[in-house]
Order: C-alpha cells, then sequence, then structure tokens
C-alpha cells in the first residue's frame, strides 16, 4: 500500500505541468477470471520538455506508446506509475496493460454470485482507484472527457456514466461504445457489467429534456427489487434540487445500480450511481433503514451538482461535497418526501456520530490537512460528513436557507465543470446573504473541537425567572468559543403531554451569553438549549430540567425534541458525567413509547454499548441480564408487527445471554414461540442464530445447515458473522486465522468476520489476541488493500476487553511506531474508545 501513495505536494507539481484533454478506454473483459485488457489513449497539454507520471495499477504492461515512440516498458513501469519523459505541448499515450480484478470493493470488483454462477462487475474509483482499471492521471483536478469502449459476454448489461452509442454483437460476445462524457474527475467515471435485471422509466428535466432511469440488481435478487419506489423519490430528489439548485440537471441519464460486496452505502459516479445492495430489502428491515435508504438516494443526486458538476480542487476539500450532500439530502428528504422527520433523524444519527468523532484525538478541521491519499482514505469519517452537514445548518439558520440556497445556485453556474477551493463558495455566499463569512469560516471550518452549553437560570421564590444566561465552554485541547445561531425551547406539563410553551431564537457567543427576554417570566418545567437542532454543539440540561426529562421524556410531544433530550443524556454518559447504570435506568424506562425508527435505533445501539463497556464491570452482568430481560417484555408488550416491536426483538438477541433468554431466542427461531405480528424471515433467523452461537447454544453445524438453506451472498456474509462468534478457544483462532493466514476473502466477508470476532461473552476469549493484533499492523497496512487494512484494524480490535491492560498495551505500539500516520491515527481511535469506557466504568462504580 505505501507504494501507491500519491502526495498533494507531487498532485499539485504534475497539475503544473499536465492539463488533460481526454480518455479513450477500451476494455476487454472476457479474456480471463484474474485479469482483463485494458488499452488507454489519454491526450493532454503538457510544459514541453517536462517529464512527469501517469498512474496505472497492472498486473503487466504491454506496451506504452508516448507521441509515437514506444518506451520500454522495463524502464518506466514499476506497476504503479508509468514515467513519460520528454513531453511536447500536445501529447498523445496509449498504454495497453492487463490490470487485476479484485474482491475487496476497489478498482473493478469481480463478484461471482453463489446462487447461479453468475459474474458481476463493478467498479469504485473513490479515492484513488481509476489507476486499476485504465492508465489515468489520478487527481482529482485533472478532468477530461472520457470514452469507455466494453467487451462483453452478448447476453451482460454493460452500463457506464453516459449513454450506449452503439453495439455491435460477434457470436457470444459484444462491444459497447459509450456516448464521450462531459468534462469530469476520473474518480467519479464507472463501468458496471454483468448479467444484472434492470427495470426502467424516465422524467422531464427542468430544462425539457428527456432524462432516462434505470434501475439495476443482480438477476438472483430481482424479486426484492422495489424500483418503483426507487423511480418516485428519484422524481422527487430532481423536481426539488432543480428548483432549488436553479439548474437543470447535468448529465444525460441516471441509472442506479445496487452491488455486491460494496463497501459504501454508495457512490456519486456521474450518471450511474452504486449502491450497496443491503438496499435491496429480501427481510424486513426497521424503518431506520427504509429512510435511510432514501436520504441516501437523494444524497448521490445532490452530488450530481456538488462533487460532480462542480469538484474540489484536491481533497482537503472533500467536506464540500459530503457535508453539502448530506445537509441538501436530509433537507430534500424532510421536504421532498413523506420521511418529515428526517431532522430528527439527522439529529439522532448523524450529528451523535459527529460529537463521537469530534472528540477523539484524531479531530480535524472539517477543511482537513490532507498531505496524501492515505490522509483522505482515513478522512470519509463524521467530521467530513455529519459535522460539516451540521455546521452547514447552523450556517444556514444565520444567513437564511434563501439566500444559502441563491448563492449555491451561483456556485454551481460560475464553475461548472471545473475545480474550486472553500474561497470559492464562501464568495457567492456573501454576495447572497451580505454576510462576511471569512470570520465565520475559521472558527467553524478552520478549527476542530465541540462546545458544550449549557443553561444558568436563577429564579426566585415564586419560580420566577431573575436571571437567565447560556454558558459556552470548549475542550482545553481545543479551546475555540464559537457563535451560534440557536434556539431555546421552553416546555410544560399540560394534559399528561411536555409541550412547548415558547421558543426565543437568538445568538450566542463567548463564555457567557445573557438572555434578558427570559427575565420576569415564570420558569418553565423543561429548558432546551439548542431546540430545533440548529446549532452544532453539545448540551447540556439543568438539574431541574433533566430531573423533569427523565421523568417525562415519552411525554414530549416533538420527536426531535426527544431526540435531543436522549443525546444529551447519553453524551453525559459518555464524558462520565452521568453514571452508566442511570443511563440504562433511564433508556429501558422510556424507550417503549419512543416512535421514531431511528432514535430508537441509535438509543439501543448505545445500550448495548453501556452495558458492555460503560457499565462499571462487577456491575455488568446483572446489567447484561435486566436489559435482555426488559428488551423482551418490551418486545411481547409492542404493538404486533411494529418496528419498535421488530427492534426490540433483534437487541434482545444481541443481548440475550441466560439459559432462559436464550431459550427465548431458541423459541422464536423454531417457531415454538410466536410473538404476534413478527415473521421470522431468513435475516432475522441468522440473528436469532448468531445470538444462540454467541450464547454456546449452537455450533458450527447449524451454522452449516443455515448456509446450506440460504446458499446466497448474504447468507455467506451471516455465516461468517456466526462462526467467528463461537464462544470457544478454538472458535476466536479460526477467525482470526481466517482474515489474517490469508488474503483471498472478499471485503465483506473480513469486515462480517470483525463483528463476530468482537462479540464475546467471555472477553477473556480475546486476551490472548493483544500481542497478536498489535504484531500485525504493520504487516497488514503494508500487504494489503486500504479497504481490507481498515476493516482489519478496526474489526480485530479486541475493544470488548476495555481494560487497562488493553490500553496500555495501545499506547505502547503508538510510543513505538511513529509511521504510517494513517495505520496510527486508527489505533489512536481504537485507544480513546478503551479510555472512555475506563472513564466511564470509573463514573459508574461511584455510583
Amino acid at each position: 500500500m505505501p507504494g501507491e501513495n500519491l502526495t498533494r505536494i507531487e498532485a499539485a507539481e504534475r497539475r503544473a505541468i499536465v492539463d488533460t484533454h481526454s480518455y479513450d478506454v477500451v476494455l476487454d473483459l472476457t479474456t480471463g477470471d484474474e485479469t482483463f485488457l485494458s488499452t488507454t489513449t489519454v491526450t493532454f497539454a503538457a510544459t514541453e520538455g517536462a517529464s512527469t507520471f501517469i498512474d496505472a495499477i497492472t498486473a503487466s504492461v504491454d506496451s506504452i506508446v508516448l507521441n509515437g515512440e514506444t518506451l520500454d516498458v522495463g524502464a518506466v513501469n514499476d506497476g504503479v506509475r508509468i514515467q513519460l519523459p520528454d513531453l511536447k505541448a500536445e501529447n498523445e499515450l496509449t498504454v495497453v496493460s492487463h490490470p487485476r480484478y479484485t474482491n475487496t470493493g476497489e478498482g473493478l470488483h469481480r463478484f461471482v454470485d453463489p446462487v447461479d454462477g453468475e459474474v458481476y462487475l463493478y467498479t469504485q474509483f473513490e479515492v484513488p482507484d481509476s489507476r486499476r482499471m485504465f492508465a489515468v492521471f489520478e487527481q482529482p483536478d485533472l478532468k477530461a472527457r472520457f470514452t469507455f469502449t466494453v467487451t462483453t459476454p452478448q447476453r451482460w448489461a454493460v452500463v457506464s456514466n453516459s449513454p450506449v452509442a452503439s453495439v455491435e454483437e460477434n457470436g457470444d460476445v459484444k462491444t459497447t461504445v459509450f456516448e464521450e462524457t462531459p468534462v469530469i474527475s476520473s474518480y467519479i467515471t464507472a463501468l458496471i457489467a454483468g448479467p444484472y435485471s434492470s427495470w426502467a422509466s424516465e422524467l422531464t428535466s427542468s430544462d425539457g429534456r428527456t432524462i432516462p432511469l434505470g434501475v439495476y440488481a443482480r438477476a438472483s435478487l430481482a424479486e426484492y427489487m422495489d424500483a418503483d419506489y426507487i423511480f418516485d423519490k428519484t422524481r422527487e430528489g430532481f423536481a426539488f434540487y432543480e428548483e432549488r439548485f436553479d439548474v437543470p440537471y447535468p448529465f444525460a441519464k441516471y441509472d442506479q445500480l445496487f452491488v455486491p460486496e460494496f463497501n459504501a452505502g454508495a457512490m456519486e459516479n456521474a450518471g450511474a450511481i452504486t449502491f450497496t445492495e443491503t438496499y435491496v430489502f429480501r427481510s424486513k428491515v426497521t424503518d431506520a433503514i427504509k429512510e435511510r435508504r432514501v436520504v441516501t438516494i437523494l444524497h448521490e443526486l445532490a452530488h450530481m451538482w456538488f462533487g460532480d458538476l462542480v469538484t474540489m480542487k484536491w481533497w482537503n476539500d472533500l467536506w464540500l461535497n459530503e457535508s453539502f450532500a448530506e445537509y441538501a439530502s436530509t433537507l430534500a428528504t424532510a421536504e421532498a418526501t413523506e420521511w418529515r422527520e428526517a431532522w430528527t433523524t439527522f439529529a439522532a444519527m448523524e450529528k451523535s456520530w459527529a460529537y463521537r468523532q469530534d472528540q477523539l484525538p484524531s479531530t480535524h478541521p472539517i477543511v482537513a490537512t490532507i498531505n496524501d491519499l492515505e490522509d483522505v482514505q482515513v478522512n470519509f469519517d463524521g467530521i467530513t460528513y455529519a459535522k460539516g452537514a451540521s455546521v452547514l445548518k447552523q450556517l444556514v439558520a444565520w444567513v437564511g436557507q434563501d439566500d444559502f440556497l441563491a448563492g449555491v445556485s451561483q456556485y454551481f453556474k460560475k464553475h461548472a465543470h471545473s475545480n474550486t477551493e472553500l474561497r470559492d463558495l464562501l464568495v457567492e455566499l456573501e454576495a447572497t446573504s451580505g454576510r462576511e463569512l471569512g470570520s465565520w469560516s475559521k472558527l467553524w471550518l478552520e478549527t476542530a473541537g465541540v462546545n458544550t452549553l449549557r443553561p444558568e437560570i436563577v429564579t426566585d421564590a415564586d419560580g420566577t425567572v431573575t436571571a437567565f444566561a447560556v454558558l459556552q465552554s470548549a475542550h482545553p485541547d481545543y479551546p475555540t468559543l464559537r457563535p451560534h445561531r440557536l434556539a431555546i425551547g421552553l416546555y410544560n406539563l399540560r394534559g399528561g403531554k411536555l409541550v412547548r410553551d415558547g421558543r426565543l431564537e437568538l445568538d450566542v457567543d463567548g463564555e457567557r451569553t445573557e438572555v434578558p427576554e427570559l427575565v420576569g417570566k415564570k420558569r418553565p418545567d423543561l429548558v432546551l438549549i439548542n431546540d430545533d437542532d440548529l446549532a452544532y454543539a453539545k448540551i447540556r440540561l439543568d438539574d431541574d430540567s433533566l430531573a423533569v426529562a427523565i421523568a417525562h421524556l415519552a411525554d414530549i410531544e416533538s420527536p426531535l425534541a426527544r431526540s435531543l433530550v436522549w443525546g444529551s443524556v447519553w453524551d453525559a454518559t459518555r464524558d462520565a458525567e452521568t453514571p452508566a447504570s442511570d443511563y440504562v435506568r433511564l433508556v429501558l424506562g422510556n424507550i417503549g413509547s419512543e416512535t421514531e425508527s431511528t432514535t430508537l435505533r441509535t438509543t439501543l445501539n448505545q445500550l448495548v454499548l453501556s452495558v458492555h463497556s460503560y457499565v462499571a464491570p462487577e456491575k455488568r452482568a446483572e446489567a447484561t441480564v435486566t436489559a435482555a430481560d426488559a428488551l423482551w417484555q418490551l418486545a411481547s408488550d409492542a404493538e404486533p408487527g411494529s418496528d419498535a416491536q421488530f427492534q426490540f426483538v433483534k437487541f434482545f438477541a444481541a443481548l440475550a445471554t441466560t439459559r432462559a433468554q436464550l431459550a427465548s431466542v431458541t423459541g422464536l427461531r423454531n417457531g415454538s414461540i410466536v410473538l404476534d405480528g413478527l415473521t421470522v424471515d431468513t435475516d432475522l433467523a441468522w440473528e436469532l442464530l448468531t445470538s444462540l452461537v454467541a450464547g454456546g447454544e449452537a455450533s458450527g453445524a447449524e451454522i452449516d445447515a443455515a448456509l446450506a438453506a440460504d446458499n446466497t451472498a448474504t447468507g455467506a456474509q451471516a455465516a461468517a458473522q456466526a462462526r467467528a462468534s463461537i464462544p470457544t478457544t478454538a472458535g476466536k483462532a479460526a477467525a482470526w486465522a481466517s482474515v489474517f493466514d490469508a488474503d483471498d476473502l472478499p471485503n465483506t466477508i473480513v469486515r462480517m468476520t470483525g463483528l463476530g470476532f468482537q462479540r464475546a461473552r467471555d472477553v477473556a476469549l480475546l486476551e490472548p489476541y493483544v500481542a497478536k493484533y498489535f504484531d500485525a499492523l504493520q504487516s497488514v497496512w503494508a500487504s494489503r488493500t486500504y479497504k481490507i487494512a481498515e476493516y482489519l484494524v478496526e474489526g480485530m480490535f479486541p475493544f470488548p476487553l476495555a481494560n487497562r491492560e488493553l490500553a496500555d498495551a495501545t499506547r505502547a505500539w503508538l510510543d513505538a511506531n511513529q509511521e504510517p500516520a494513517a495505520l496510527r491515527r486508527l489505533v489512536t481511535e481504537n485507544l480513546a474508545s478503551v479510555e472512555r469506557a475506563l472513564a466511564a466504568q470509573e463514573r459508574d462504580s461511584q455510583g
């Protein structure tokens, strides 16, 4: 992996020499199962007499011809870069090579469907992996026009960024030529090929063009593909964005392809979006997942303008892509679809992710320092996505949504098909809003850390407010205090409900902001700082409001207000201010009345983390049993067939440990116990089986039988997780060996093995892997692709131990290994998770 790196300095030096015009990429995908034939012809301008390099990760190279001269392959090619000497003012380069297919989700991924033996291909190029398919100047500011010509089996569907120009059939094979693309960056080019099932529709763009729409999925998943719903959400998104951006959709067609073994949620390839096929629902999923799919669809659609039409110059402005798409997709989901509580979902999931990331030692400004490709690989994080989107939401509250969108529209029009930096966007927003944004940018985008806001309320004997202030603090390592546009909600108990009787919107700045508007008013039952979630800040409730919130959380009418209260108490638990046992009691006492699926999902995940890692060790066994019993009762009492019932069952299975609890899991799985409205379908049956395996009530034989009955890609992934959950010395050893002793497992199996490995009721099973883990890190980083290395570094870290010994071993490795920086970042984040757990355990021990 280190030999494949590219530094920002190298990219800037190359951009100073090279200006790309076009790529003509000819691929033959019928030459074998390991490699394919790639012929790339690039035209580009250059500084005459200069030398540079082009990127090409290949198994072998047949020939390199530069301006009619055949270069010595052995002299100029190292399998990663091809050196280009003595350039002319205008150049033509042709490279004939044999790149490898991958099974890591990077480059051109090859998957064989276990159901029918069919081969499916797709590309994933962000950040630096178009070079795994064709020779390319792999950096976002060397845009060009691309033409793809692809030879495949005759019956395959073949999709790229542009519509098909022609197809030539020759017996069992065909050659598909695609129309030339507009000027785009190489990382958003795409190729998807295989016997995909497809569905077609169309829409009319705001400029009158007919835009063909396509949805694709593997043949063995076709029966589960709800294409009409996907088309409906796509049309809603198109209408919303074209109207709000005042710029027509910038490409010729829009295909959405659900592909196997995908590492991310989706990828914004221009006109050819790829999605994880976990969004093809073969079994029941939570409403949270259904909503997330809609947000993801609209996130990728927003990228067609922000990211694809206008692209960042270098990866330090990656946030310009991701934060905007995250903000815009939530706005579109809330205003253009049936998921009207999307901002509640955003508060529950995205902002909790941002706050968590922003309190890690690896936190960084939204505009991050990106020195090389390894830096950006680890920068697809909660700062780039969730904090950036949260800060944009705060900016919108400050400048006004209409002025914000007007500025964005001008940005698209001025910089179409080009590359930009942060300042280019701020110029347009300043022009439309009249606000000076340089100071705002320095405070919000160029500094790290999250502030904490808390109310200070003084009342007289009659309960009348005599003084009210908002106090702001910052972590000493990141001492910046920022201006916040926020609302204060005033809630009172009426008719058994906690309802908002008043709302005050104001600007908060500095350590103390007086709020004279509230002086002289009767103190409300609950004061909620940052009501409506306008600001990006951790919030605390005053003692009286916290007591009311805990007693009446389920009575708060507003789902968003409930989410903010849930988040505030959880954040205090993570900060070791509130004992984890108290948080567990709060959840178990109130979660049964929660109506928002994502709030349920997020809170229940936090419950599991609390009982497994934050509750004091001496209380943990009892807390786990209590939580599991409570979830079983909640599942039994829930509305039949409801999302809440479904989630309570899933999390009960995750926590079940006693014989009685595991007997209930067994009964659900074999049908001897029935909950009205609950169907134990294929995926839920796997979760129940994994629970039984982790609890020692099922073995490898049951896993084998389940896989035989579900011989699919999803079944194989579930089986890998279940096997890695076997609670024996041999089981954990086998899981470890499967991913460390060989490098042939696909990305999804490696990831699921990590999930199972970390599932250990007896955490002592993981003690032998502390030393093994740290001994393996450097070799893993040097020998595996980035994504596989990341899955191993994160997934095989024995976090469930969460003890001093693990923390000490992690610190010792960091002290002894100063490089590589990206690997150190991942390990540092692992250490931070352990240290936070230890602090929470100590607080919980104090009661």
